[in-house]
Order: structure tokens, then sequence, then C-alpha cells
């Protein structure tokens, strides 16, 4: 099966336009970068944030609660123009 998605995906990629070769080709750096780019910090908090997700019954902070915090309401932030 993998050379079948191997042949697939070139077979694909011949198909694309300059654009969309251009996002494909970003994509797989993306997908191959090394994981350097991930720290142990970045792991911490995100252990950090699973945790505190678990302790508040998987829910966040609704946005009302967040904005009043700081005086302002959903109302002060129009949607589109």
């Amino acid at each position: 099966m993998p050379d079948n998605a191997r042949q697939h995906a070139h077979e694909l990629v011949e198909q694309l336009g300059p654009g969309q070769l251009a996002a494909v080709v970003h994509l797989l750096q993306v997908m191959l970068q090394d994981e350097e780019s991930v720290t142990d910090e970045d792991r911490r908090r995100f252990h950090q944030g699973q945790a505190w997700f678990a302790e508040h019954g998987g829910k966040g902070i609704p946005m009302e609660d967040v904005l009043g915090e700081f005086g302002l309401k959903p109302e002060d932030f129009p949607l589109g123009s």
C-alpha cells in the first residue's frame, strides 16, 4: 500500500497549479520539520492546560466572562463590516 499511496500522491501533485503546488510544498516542509521546534516548556504548558480542563469538567471559561474582566462585552467587537 505505501507504494500505491506514493504513486497516487505523485499523480495528484502533477495536477496542481502553481499556487496549489506551493501550498503543498509548504505543508510537506512543515510536516517534515524537526521536533526541535517543540520545547520541554511547550510540553509542560500543554500538560498543564490538559490538567486544568480536566479539573473544570472539560469546559473553558465563557468569552463573556473573559471580556467582562476587562470591562468589555461581545457587542464591543462587531463581526464583519
